[in-house]
């Protein structure tokens, strides 16, 4: 099985946590339907659509978690992220984001 380069005692705990699979409940748009909810993607393994390796990485639960305040969590408040799942969890989390939490004009 691959490990990232770095940080393995961060990503390490995360996948084992995880059963090597991505934790995606819904968070990214989809359903997950067909996989009791969670998204059926584990690290090392092939995408169907394209035979591309999924290599799953240890994120924040919350997507919108600036990178800054990311690197310094523990390994409890991660949660394993396939690249696409992550990646519309964070879009989405963007655009469905509440508009009380959006900066006023004139508000720096």
């Amino acid at each position: 099985m691959s490990e990232p380069l770095a940080a393995v005692g961060t990503w390490r705990p995360v996948m084992e946590a995880a059963g090597h699979r991505c934790q995606c409940s819904g968070q990214c748009g989809n359903e997950h339907a067909k996989t009791d909810g969670r998204c059926p993607r584990e690290h090392d393994g092939y995408t169907s659509k394209h035979g591309h390796r999924v290599r799953l990485m240890a994120a924040p639960a919350d997507p919108l978690t600036p990178p800054v305040k990311a690197v310094t969590l523990p390994p409890e408040e991660l949660r394993a992220w396939c690249p696409d799942c992550h990646t519309a969890a964070t879009r989405r989390a963007r655009t469905t984001g509440s508009v009380d939490d959006a900066p006023g004009l004139f508000d720096l």
